[in-house]
Formats: structure tokens, sequence, C-alpha cells
């Protein structure tokens, strides 16, 4: 894999970089070695976070949540914006750094195979790319951002093989994905009209944290009343309800893939107080972690 960055991580920051001895597993298997990640992360608000090189032996996608930043390739100097993706080819020299003032937000991934240069090509030929040749404006969607968390959350399964195994090829679906979505992409505007794939992907980049009703409305430049209003306007419930939706789903996939205790989850989830967790996880589903987890193991059925 090519030098990651030595940026420090923030807080609410992750990377994640797959072992040496993984990478040759994934390069040999016969279900992997087409196309496989090297590297995960996802960066939030990342000041400073800056990279150059000058030989770059893998491939790397990077998707731009919120704020933005440069690019430098052949003398060439670009912006990224929010909602764009970032794809630098193989082999390709490069340099790139957040804004000071509005830095960026984003999930990377390092990776490489043998259909690996396919799948690059593949996006290419979608859409002819903007600012220097790498930059693709997609937009922010929801989904994506979603599959982006479920492919970083292999390294919670490290110790597993087969995490990697379906982490290779959940990397496919999102380069497939991204490939579907770039003919219909359109260019973000910056106008104030309310961007509900926006507010939704923020929401699923920060899962793993408490997010407040103001940076949710700043997303789409609203009041919080008018942003709460127009919400339930357009989807029928709050925000917040969604947003615990959000949670509890993503508490039930940990609770379903991993052994983490009920206390570990909650935390990852941004819950301090696991009691407090298990009582809106029992509010949602009917049933306490505890017994969601036993009916995993088949020791317990359920009935609503």
């Amino acid at each position: 894999m090519s030098k990651p960055s030595d940026w420090p991580l923030a807080p609410q920051s992750t990377r994640f970089v797959v072992p040496q001895r993984t990478v040759h597993q994934l390069a040999e298997h016969p279900l992997s070695k087409g196309l496989y990640p090297l590297g995960i992360g996802y960066y939030q608000r990342a000041g400073g976070h800056r990279m150059e090189r000058q030989e770059h032996d893998d491939h790397l996608l990077i998707y731009c949540l919120e704020g933005g930043g440069v690019v430098t390739t052949g003398g060439n100097r670009n912006r990224i914006k929010k909602g764009d993706i970032l794809l630098i080819p193989k082999g390709k020299a490069h340099a790139y750094s957040t804004y000071t003032k509005n830095p960026w937000t984003i999930y990377w991934i390092h990776f490489d195979g043998e259909n690996a240069t396919d799948f690059v090509q593949h996006i290419q030929h979608q859409r002819r790319s903007e600012r220097g040749g790498m930059v693709y404006p997609l937009g922010v969607h929801a989904r994506l951002v979603s599959e982006f968390a479920v492919l970083l959350d292999s390294r919670q399964a490290s110790y597993n093989f087969n995490a990697f195994i379906h982490a290779a090829n959940h990397l496919r679906q999102i380069l497939s994905h991204i490939a579907q979505l770039l003919p219909m992409a359109k260019q973000q505007s910056g106008s104030d009209s309310f961007d509900l794939e926006a507010v939704h992907s923020m929401m699923q980049a920060r899962l793993h944290e408490q997010l407040d009703l103001d940076s949710l409305a700043e997303t789409v430049n609203l009041s919080k009343y008018h942003f709460i209003k127009r919400y339930k306007e357009l989807t029928g419930t709050t925000p917040i309800n969604h947003f615990i939706h959000l949670k509890i789903e993503k508490a039930c996939y940990l609770l379903d893939l991993s052994n983490k205790n009920i206390s570990e989850i909650a935390f990852a989830l941004g819950y301090e107080d696991a009691y407090y967790f298990s009582r809106i996880f029992k509010k949602t589903m009917g049933i306490s972690p505890s017994q969601y987890r036993q009916m995993r193991d088949g020791t317990v059925s359920y009935r609503r």
C-alpha cells in the first residue's frame, strides 16, 4: 500500500490498514484477488490533513461529505467540494490537502487487485471527469455513505479472514454503485433547496456520535425551526427519531455480526450510558439488546 497519511486522528475519525499478511491472502484467494481493500478510513473535519506521493503503487478513492480541499497532479491544482469523488489511479503522482477554514470530512479507500484498473476505467467511462481529470461531482448519497461505513466495519473482525473476503466483495459493490450514480449525478449548486440526501448522509456518517439539530439544519441552510418543519413534511417523522432509528439498525448489525458487549456497542453509537441505550433499543425493537442477541444465538424466540 502507498504510504498512508500521518495526520493525527481526531476523536471521531478512524483508519484501518489491512495487515500485509492478509493482503497477500486476499491477492491469492479466488474470491478476492480481483479487487480488495488495502486501507480504509473516515476523517471528520480533518483540519491539517495533507499528503504528497511521488510514487503511488495502488488506487485511491476519496469521497468528500463536507467541506473541501485541493488536489494537485501534473502541475494542475483543482478543488474538491462536498459530494465529489476523487479517484487517483495507480502510478499517478499527486498531492492533496484540506481547506484550512472549512476542512473536509471524507471516506477514503486504497485498493488493488487483478481487476482494480478495470473498475477504475469503468468509473472513468461513465462521466467525463472535471477539475483535473480525477474529480467527479457525484453528490451526497445516504446509501453510499452507509456502504462505506459497512466496509470500514470490517476492521472490527480483523481476526477473521472471512470478514476480509466480505470486505473485498463489498468494495466491488461500492465501486459499481458509484459507476451507476455518476451518469445521473448533478453538480452541487449551493442552492438553498432542501437536500434530504445530504441530511441522511450526514446522519449515516455520524452514527457513532450524538448529532444536534443545528448541525443537521446547517446542511440545508435552514434555521432549526424551519428544518424540523420541512423534514417532517417530507418524511412524516422528526429528524431525531430517524437518527435514532438508524442507530438502532446499526446496533442490530453489531449485535448480529460482532461479539462486542452491550456497553461497547452503546459507546460505538455515541451512548455513554449503556442503560439509556438499552431503554432506547427496547422502545424501538420491543426487546432488549441482550434478548436480541439471544435470538441470534438461538436461546430465545421473538414474539411481538
